[in-house]
């Protein structure tokens, strides 16, 4: 799995943030090296940033690509880069999360709910509801930054078709089995460490899938983002 350097984590890194001070790095409680919360969060943001740019977009101005890494018997193939993007994000974060959780995903990132409606819709208060949402960031941040062959994260390597394995490798890593990557397994709590997650998480590829384009249910304005309260 993935091994966290600073220099993976510190452009990410939130600078006032008190577990890492912003370095991007911190001790895990397994005495290990992994990234901070804030890293992941921001991993997050920037996915989602990015598929809001890619739903805000009609389907028929994303251009087919040639891109490497086909099936077995085609050495390149055409894809819609931003439609994949898309369907990756949305099918990885249900997968990823539990139900609890992505019904605050789904409420306030693609439905664009407003907190307080999401609060009555989810019969929870505030400080609960931005806890979740925090929570949400932090597992699909690392989600999207580890899953194998292609992930998400960096986005200049997902759509630019870059990629450090041989083509036999991505082969291999794609048929390997994605069913412990279910819902329910992934660790709950404010605890969230994500090296917890080194043992469940199983390379999971999604280029044979069917894509169906999605329009985007974005209604609610893009704001900043709350200022990161000490994680």
């Amino acid at each position: 799995m993935k091994q966290w350097t600073r220099s993976d984590t510190i452009a990410l890194a939130y600078n006032r943030c008190t577990s890492c001070g912003g370095s991007g790095l911190r001790r895990s409680r397994k005495g290990g090296v992994t990234a901070c919360k804030c890293v992941l969060r921001a991993i997050f943001r920037i996915c989602f940033s990015r598929f809001q740019d890619c739903a805000e977009k009609s389907m028929y101005i994303s251009a087919p690509t040639l891109e490497r890494g086909g099936s077995r018997g085609r050495r390149y193939t055409w894809g819609r880069k931003e439609q994949e993007f898309m369907a990756d994000f949305c099918l990885l974060s249900k997968r990823a999360l539990s139900p609890e959780e992505y019904d605050v995903f789904r409420f306030y990132f693609l439905l664009g709910g407003d907190w307080r409606i999401c609060c009555r819709r989810l019969n929870m208060d505030r400080g609960n509801f931005y806890h979740a949402v925090y929570r949400v960031e932090q597992k699909l941040g690392y989600v999207f930054r580890s899953v194998e062959p292609y992930a998400l994260f960096p986005l200049d390597e997902y759509f630019g078709g870059a990629t450090r394995l041989h083509i036999d490798d991505l082969h291999a890593k794609a048929n390997e089995s994605m069913a412990s990557m279910v819902q329910g397994q992934m660790p709950e709590g404010d605890d969230f460490d994500p090296e917890d997650l080194e043992m469940e998480l199983s390379p999971v590829s999604n280029r044979k899938k069917r894509v169906v384009p999605i329009r985007a249910p974005l209604s609610r304005n893009r704001v900043a983002q709350p200022e990161e309260e000490a994680a």
